[in-house]
């Protein structure tokens, strides 16, 4: 089958490589679309700390943000699966660990990541295999481009679930690129009062065209108070600083990572009794997301713009596309 892989960074392109095998417990997924995230441009680049640690290595092919049909099952595994479509779950646990039982596989152990890390490979491919238990279905109503934004859009259902707020409360989200602007379309649609602080003319006005009027730069930003703070950036500075912003009591939550070490002086985090929490993954999210998208509550497609086919995502990564607008999200039809 055809598949893109990436030797070494900023080298990548379409090769043969055998299909996948169908082993038990597993299922065997047609591809039909592929969303490119931050992640997959930093292994595209070579900037991913995991290949620093060692969790990822070339060649590796990339690839966690998908929708497929269902091609063939392994044994253990319901064959009715078969012609449905579906995206899965990045997040692969062992299953057995104290973690897994606990229902946080998405922290594993012996954790694994389609398309990311210990060699698993991903999506960006004509088939990709993946246990069955990671599979989720998607119905009519959530078409192929919804399906791909699945995963990024239950990121964004636990970050603005974990801000715990209620309707009407103040929600700033730092950061207006996919995953921030996800979160707001979420928060929104949970009748919060949603700010969008970005960095880029470009950006802040994509966000305005979505309908968040109350996007700006930190110039323009309105006064507080704000009940909780979503950090969707990589900027190291930005947690202590939303420490700052956010009101005594509330909480700042953290889905962005820096290249460099955040520094927040746990004396304000205590004396302001704030909550920092954290956020890795999208397992427990996605249904959520998907219902959100099936009902119309949250339509993500916008966002998306540029789709490419396989042939020509390498040239997409290297820059040679240009995007709709300031729509942030690059495609890859299969």
């Amino acid at each position: 089958m055809k598949a893109f892989v990436i030797t070494s960074p900023r080298e990548a392109g379409v090769q043969d490589v055998p299909d996948p095998v169908v082993a038990p417990g597993e299922a065997v997924v047609d591809v039909r679309r592929v969303g490119i995230c931050g992640t997959d441009l930093e292994l595209y680049t070579g900037d991913m700390a995991y290949l620093r640690t060692g969790r990822s290595r070339y060649p590796l092919r990339i690839g966690h943000e998908w929708a497929g049909i269902v091609r063939d099952v392994g044994p253990g595994v319901d064959p009715a699966w078969c012609g449905r479509r579906v995206t899965g779950d990045t997040m692969l646990g062992c299953g057995a660990c104290r973690r897994c039982r606990r229902g946080r596989h998405h922290v594993c152990e012996r954790l694994v990541e389609v398309g990311i890390s210990l060699g698993r490979p991903g999506a960006m491919a004509e088939r990709v295999a993946v246990p069955a238990t990671a599979l989720r279905e998607l119905p009519d109503a959530v078409d192929d481009t919804l399906g791909a934004l699945v995963e990024p859009g239950g990121n964004a259902v636990r970050a603005v679930r974990a801000a715990a707020l209620e309707p009407g409360d103040r929600l700033l989200v730092a950061g207006a690129g996919p995953i921030g602007l996800l979160c707001a379309l979420f928060a929104r649609a949970a009748r919060l009062d949603v700010h969008v602080v970005g960095r880029s003319g470009r950006s802040i006005a994509f966000a305005r065209e979505l309908g968040l009027e109350h996007a700006s730069d930190w110039d323009g930003l309105a006064a507080g108070p704000w009940d909780a703070v979503i950090d969707t950036t990589n900027d190291p500075g930005l947690p202590a600083r939303a420490v700052a912003l956010v009101e005594p009591g509330g909480r700042v939550v953290c889905i962005g990572l820096a290249g460099d070490p955040s520094l927040v002086d746990t004396r304000d985090v205590v004396l302001r009794d704030v909550t920092i929490v954290g956020i890795l993954g999208a397992s427990d999210g996605l249904d959520e997301a998907i219902r959100a998208y099936a009902s119309g509550t949250v339509d993500p497609r916008p966002l998306v713009g540029l789709t490419v086919p396989l042939g020509g995502l390498a040239g997409a990564l290297a820059g040679d596309g240009s995007r709709g607008g300031g729509a942030p999200k690059l495609h890859v039809t299969i």
